[in-house]
């Protein structure tokens, strides 16, 4: 059976000083650290012994240190992927969440999604986030290892989740899969019917201690 483990990064600085993140390169605070230790006990448990694991991660300081903490409980160096970045939301990363409220254009509730311009210069669409999310699955989905862990932010994980289900860029504009900071989402894959399952979505379990 195939499993990819999904680990969205912890609670990072951004979150408390209650600025937008995006992009913005913040890190870890003391108590994402320690969850992130958490989730990394977490798969090791989850993981069987002696397999071969392979983890990829966004190249962002916060889940850099969320890969870090697993990869040594691993004994491996995670493969660090710019396009599983979190949404770049341009001009309002680093600025006060309220910034960004104050001038974000929310999307239609029918018509154009995907592209729709949020009112943010610098801003990634939808459409193009998904892309390179989506770019980033199907290499990791194409390779053998059937052991996979991939460290990314609460935001792409849905896309994360899209891929892979195998949904098409162009129907996701509605998607939206939803996890805590710190959280571990299960994805296995059966050996006879090759169908993929979602098992579990967002577990915080590990981080209740």
């Amino acid at each position: 059976m195939r499993s990819l483990y999904v680990v969205t990064h912890p609670e990072a600085t951004h979150h408390v000083e209650g600025v937008v993140g995006g992009w913005h390169d913040s890190a870890l605070t003391a108590a994402g650290e320690c969850a992130a230790d958490a989730a990394a006990r977490a798969l090791r448990a989850r993981v069987p012994e002696g397999a071969e694991v392979e983890l990829f991660s966004s190249d962002l300081r916060r889940t850099r240190q969320t890969a870090a903490a697993i990869g040594e409980l691993f004994g491996v160096q995670p493969f660090l992927d710019r396009r599983l970045r979190e949404k770049s939301y341009g001009r309002a990363e680093g600025r006060p969440q309220s910034w960004l409220d104050e001038r974000f254009v929310p999307p239609p509730a029918v018509g154009e999604r995907l592209d729709h311009d949020e009112g943010i210069a610098g801003a990634e669409t939808k459409a193009v986030w998904v892309a390179r999310v989506h770019a980033a699955m199907g290499e990791i989905l194409a390779r053998p290892c059937t052991q996979q862990i991939v460290v990314t932010h609460g935001g792409s994980l849905t896309f994360v989740v899209t891929a892979w289900l195998g949904i098409p860029a162009e129907s996701t504009g509605r998607a939206a899969f939803r996890a805590a900071a710190g959280s571990i989402t299960v994805l296995h894959e059966d050996d006879y019917f090759h169908n993929r399952q979602v098992v579990a979505l967002g577990d915080t379990r590990h981080l209740s201690g």
